[in-house]
């Protein structure tokens, strides 16, 4: 951590630069603490890159990762969109590729691909609709029951709508590795600590981890969840990051992440000096091809009528 005095002369430095380009900064809630004080919006990737496209912002600087500043890209052509670290990327969105796709599409004519958000703009391109974990089960739910549908790119969230739905889904093989390597053993253990406090996790934890849990749900359902709860202790399976929005939220309650391995590297690389760079130099800028960002916006645009 930067020295006290240094973090306030680079939040100052930031928040000067922020005015001066017109820009808004996003924070998912995974960020580091630091990032998500000095963020305009804290939230989950769509809902960001949606509440940016609203603004009269002339620069979008979304502190996340690749696949989310590509939304906020898809949804607002006319802005500039930075992401503070360009090698911030997304594992599970890496699983698939258009190429491999559409080779699978070909095996399965007639399906409708139903794709996690967490994907680049070139798989959303080649997909029907798009989901979030907050409404897949909504978006299957409004799928005719006698369609095939092809889940990409998480078997975890694939499973969980498979369960919740009733539904046959042909799932991808892909996976969020903070969340998948969370196991039965862990919430045990972890139960064992805090036995009074209720298991609050990510529908991109595997299958036996989500039997174990109290409350399964997006990170914004988890932080709707504790707020309205009259539990006062939580047991959270999902990045760590989000301890600090259910802190600040719940100031009299307690949270306690199941494992400290739900960390993910990519979420936690944008740092403020990161950040004052981008909004000095302008840089790295994501852009969408008009072609892909015509089709992938089709498919956002179908999850959200």
């Amino acid at each position: 951590m930067l020295h006290n005095t240094k973090t306030q002369q680079l939040r100052a430095e930031i928040e000067h630069l922020k005015q001066k380009r017109q820009a808004v900064i996003l924070a998912h809630y995974y960020q580091l603490p630091e990032i998500q004080d000095i963020a305009d919006y804290v939230g989950d990737s769509l809902e960001l890159a949606r509440k940016a496209a609203s603004t009269e912002a002339k620069v979008i600087v979304f502190c996340g990762v690749h696949f989310m500043a590509e939304s906020a890209a898809i949804l607002s052509p006319d802005k500039i969109v930075l992401l503070p670290d360009a090698g911030a990327g997304c594992p599970m969105a890496d699983m698939v590729t258009p190429e491999a796709l559409r080779a699978k599409k070909r095996t399965m004519p007639g399906a409708v691909v139903v794709t996690y958000v967490n994907s680049s703009a070139e798989v959303k391109a080649e997909s029907d609709i798009c989901c979030t974990s907050a409404n897949v089960v909504k978006v299957i739910q409004a799928i005719p029951p006698d369609q095939e549908i092809l889940f990409i790119p998480d078997r975890n969230l694939g499973d969980y709508a498979a369960t919740q739905t009733g539904r046959k889904l042909v799932s991808w093989a892909g996976y969020c590795y903070v969340h998948d390597q969370l196991s039965p053993a862990d919430v045990r253990q972890a139960k064992a600590r805090y036995p009074k406090a209720k298991v609050l996790v990510h529908p991109e934890c595997n299958p036996a981890v989500i039997a174990m849990a109290d409350y399964v749900s997006s990170t914004s359902g988890i932080l709707r969840f504790a707020k309205e709860s009259v539990a006062t202790e939580f047991l959270i399976g999902t990045e760590g990051g989000i301890l600090h929005q259910l802190s600040k939220q719940n100031p009299t309650k307690k949270f306690y992440i199941i494992h400290e391995k739900l960390a993910c590297k990519d979420m936690q690389a944008t740092t403020l000096l990161k950040l004052k760079e981008c909004l000095t130099i302008m840089q790295p800028q994501i852009t969408v091809p008009p072609d892909i960002r015509k089709r992938a916006l089709n498919s956002l645009e179908r999850m959200l009528e």
